[in-house]
């Protein structure tokens, strides 16, 4: 007899699998769709907040100090020696840089000791499915639902490095507007407190980033450390190079029903997704499973007799997370607008504005407070 689901996960990155174990607190059948394995490495590093921190620890899952490094410092530089330091309020830090492939590790096993979680090949039925395929969904592509993009025309690079001295839980950003255009490097201290290793994320235009990925490895180190103004030592390359295309997108739709019968929903990078510059994406993603897991709990507790799919509780997580997202939207398309501006006259306001947040200490440390949320 054919196994029976409430609900259907496709995608088992790690929003798919935060969201699965989140469901399965609730004595949900959940099946939980594998896309297709990547054979290159994972290089990828993220930054997450307090309130991701908190659900993944709950859930038995938040990696190792060796694997999630609080930040206790940050420097971010513009142009023309405009810079702007952040320092952690508490102990804790400003944010933690989790390396990825453990963290999604932890979570697949996680899903082995949950007995109501099905790991499945391909998608069954349901009463509900979650689509959770990423940037390129192939789920959504098919249900021709309309994504509204604003493509930034620059590629992310990601890799990982080594440098020649420990990284002190400092992270450090250059935002530099160059004759090809505008290059965000960002270096993120991996290895815990001790470490010495960093994730690189280097948002540079088209053209440029083909440039540097055609390199090899001695001249690709020597742009980074150009790039960096050789602040944080010198580097070594010790992983493969990945890289995608950057772009503000949101879905107009986010629930539906599909032409054989079912109910849909997206969650993840498959709703939305903005640019790297402030290391916020992997948050968002995982406030979607929150959001969406808290709804569905809900109904267990004051609307027990509404179905998994009713249209009541779909329409309550779409307005909950489009007001979630807006603002995070609006700040990382200004920051990028702003710091992509060519003329002369908008350079030398950014940097003095810069400078003046950096000598507004009370205004800093409430910016601090919103983003350790």
């Amino acid at each position: 007899m054919a196994q029976t689901f409430d609900i259907c996960i496709r995608g088992d990155g790690i929003v798919g699998r935060t969201l699965a174990l989140l469901l399965a607190r609730q004595n949900l059948q959940v099946g939980l769709v594998a896309q297709p394995g990547n054979t290159k490495p994972d290089v990828r590093a993220y930054a997450l907040n307090s309130a991701s921190r908190d659900i993944l620890s709950s859930l038995r899952c938040w990696p190792d100090p060796l694997h999630a490094t609080p930040v206790m410092d940050m420097q971010v530089w513009g142009d023309e020696g405009a810079s702007v330091h952040f320092e952690s309020p508490t102990p804790d830090g400003l944010t933690w840089i989790v390396d990825v492939p453990v963290l999604e590790t932890q979570l697949g096993d996680a899903l082995r000791y949950q007995h109501n979680i099905a790991l499945l090949e391909a998608p069954q039925a349901a009463q509900l499915t979650v689509i959770c395929e990423g940037r390129n969904s192939l789920t959504r592509e098919a249900l021709q639902v309309e994504v509204e993009a604003l493509p930034y025309q620059q590629t992310a690079v990601a890799t990982r490095i080594r440098s020649n001295k420990p990284h002190g839980q400092k992270a450090m950003q250059w935002f530099a507007h160059k004759n090809h255009g505008l290059e965000i490097l960002a270096l993120l201290p991996l290895g815990g407190r001790q470490g010495d290793a960093y994730g690189v994320v280097w948002s540079l235009p088209q053209t440029r980033a083909q440039e540097v990925l055609a390199q090899g490895s001695a001249q690709f180190v020597s742009a980074l450390q150009e790039a960096s103004q050789e602040v944080a030592g010198s580097f070594q390359l010790t992983s493969e190079c990945a890289s995608w295309p950057l772009q503000l997108t949101h879905v107009k739709q986010w629930t539906g029903t599909f032409a054989e019968g079912g109910t849909w929903v997206l969650a993840g990078d498959a709703a939305h997704s903005i640019h790297p510059l402030a290391g916020l994406g992997l948050n968002l993603g995982i406030a979607d499973a929150v959001e969406l897991a808290q709804i569905l709990q809900s109904r267990q507790e004051r609307d027990y007799w509404r179905a998994v799919d009713d249209r009541f509780f779909l329409r309550r997580y779409e307005r909950a997370r489009k007001a979630g997202i807006l603002p995070t939207w609006a700040v990382c398309d200004g920051l990028q607008r702003l710091f992509d501006h060519p003329h002369t006259s908008v350079q030398a306001l950014r940097n003095w504005g810069m400078n003046s947040f950096d000598a507004l200490t009370p205004l800093k440390q409430w910016a601090m407070q919103q983003a350790m949320r």
